[in-house]
């Protein structure tokens, strides 16, 4: 590769950790760039990759946030480490499912999810009049940890995005608190998918470190983004998000 190559994955690496960061997503910017300056590059290959970058950038998501947001650490520590056996497993189910039939799929919940957050303007923008359950709580956030870890480990995009109306829904918590959640989450998934990739010889560890610079920085910078502007800045990045998620994947299977 060459120097405007590095500047490519550098710049799409810096993006990628701040969308992450607010509302998740950023591998529909890092994985695009990937197969454009490396073309030859195994799926798999590019997949670990940037779950190097991820893991680095998710990580200083979860410091920047719990120094500002109140964390339960003894429930989202077992959920982060159910998502990282169940995103391990997602990524060793990644050659048995046909992806032709998943992709249209996830299309349709994400459409569904910008419909749900455009007619609920309220959804994620306060936090809930009565407290959810202590053992409400740890069901919504084991099942989000063990579903959406899975399916972050066999395609990926949108996983923080998930984690965050699935918290703001179900337990109605409002945006900011609940991309702090879904980033610990995000984070087991990230390292649980990264073991699997690492053990089967599937990262390119230069690169990705690399690569993991540029994602820590946007994370940062996202992260202190979403606590300065509050929820209703979340949740308009979250429905841009979105619609660009539902175009780059329809071109992806239909273009």
């Amino acid at each position: 590769m060459d120097f405007s190559d590095w500047v490519a994955l550098l710049t799409a690496a810096t993006a990628a950790g701040w969308v992450d960061a607010v509302v998740g997503g950023g591998g529909l910017i890092i994985l695009p760039t990937l197969f454009v300056v490396a073309p030859g590059i195994a799926p798999q290959t590019a997949l670990g990759t940037n779950k190097l970058a991820a893991v680095a950038g998710t990580s200083a998501s979860v410091v920047t946030f719990a120094r500002k947001v109140p964390m339960r650490w003894r429930m989202l520590l077992p959920a982060a480490a159910i998502a990282a056996v169940t995103a391990a497993t997602g990524a060793a189910a990644v050659s048995l499912i046909d992806r032709d039939l998943f992709i249209p799929i996830v299309m349709v919940v994400l459409v569904g999810v910008a419909i749900f957050v455009t007619l609920r303007p309220s959804i994620g923008i306060t936090l809930a009049t009565h407290a959810p359950s202590r053992r409400k709580f740890v069901l919504v956030i084991a099942l989000a940890a063990g579903l959406i870890g899975f399916y972050d480990g066999l395609l990926g995009p949108g996983t923080g995005t998930f984690l965050i109306i699935t918290f703001a829904t179900l337990l109605g918590t409002e945006f900011v608190r609940a991309a702090a959640m879904a980033k610990v989450i995000n984070c087991g998934s990230n390292v649980g998918a990264l073991i699997y990739f690492g053990v089967t010889g599937h990262i390119m560890f230069v690169l990705g470190a690399a690569m993991a610079v540029g994602n820590v920085a946007g994370a940062i910078i996202g992260s202190h983004m979403a606590l300065r502007n509050g929820a209703k800045f979340v949740r308009v990045v979250l429905l841009m998000v979105v619609i660009v998620m539902v175009i780059r994947l329809g071109w992806q299977q239909f273009g």
